[in-house]
């Protein structure tokens, strides 16, 4: 009988699809510098399939929360086809580091990619860059160790890189608590980007829905998802 050892809660499983809870710090190809990442676990995925699962779409080493994987290659296709064509419902919470104005709203800058050798790459906003649409919502205040803090959850309608990111430092003058490339990285030990949940549609088949409960270093600066 095949054990099979994983790090992360399943939150969603089925014959074509898993959804796991991706810890924060894992990044989900093999780093330059070596380490672990998430490719060194798909094997302990396959919980019996053929093929152990592919990443249908990605995260970025610091965010936690939902990650889909497809478990053969049609589904793959069928999910990434999705994504390109906007039928993913994806929930994201952040914690800005200082006062956001109003309730909510719908911040839509176009992104492009900009590289040096002395600072390496990072996204910037550029009218003539990739469209990115972003709706976010205000859902709690708490005061900081250094200044007032605030819970945003995200809906993003594009998925470019570091969109949510660069999106948050832009409209609301502060970037998410501790991103060292968008903001000063300070106050926390990774940027504090949640992916708190998904929903894929599928023709004559229930949707993928799943969603990860809120982590622990959110709920330590007196946070909840509720």
């Amino acid at each position: 009988m095949e054990c099979y050892i994983v790090d992360f809660p399943i939150l969603f499983e089925d014959a074509e699809a898993l959804v796991i809870d991706k810890p924060a710090g894992l990044p989900l190809d093999t780093p330059r510098a070596g380490g672990v990442s998430l490719a060194d676990h798909l094997d302990n995925l396959r919980f019996g399939f053929q093929r152990p699962p592919a990443p249908v779409h990605r995260l970025d080493r610091d965010t936690s929360g939902c990650l889909l994987l497809a478990r053969n290659p049609k589904a793959l296709k069928k999910f990434s086809a999705a994504f390109e064509a906007r039928a993913v419902e994806k929930r994201y919470l952040g914690v800005v580091a200082g006062p956001v104005e109003g309730e909510e709203g719908t911040i839509a800058l176009s992104l492009s990619k900009i590289s040096s050798e002395k600072d390496g790459w990072r996204m910037i906003v550029a009218k003539k860059g990739k469209p990115a649409v972003t709706h976010w919502r205000k859902l709690a205040e708490r005061a900081g160790p250094s200044g007032p803090l605030t819970l945003v959850e995200f809906r993003p309608e594009t998925g470019r890189t570091h969109q949510i990111r660069v999106h948050a430092a832009h409209a609301f003058g502060h970037a998410l608590l501790g991103d060292p490339v968008y903001g000063d990285g300070t106050g926390a030990s990774r940027t504090l980007l949640h992916a708190a949940g998904i929903t894929i549609q599928r023709e004559g088949k229930p949707p993928v829905v799943a969603s990860a409960p809120l982590p622990a270093d959110f709920a330590a600066l007196g946070f909840s998802d509720g």
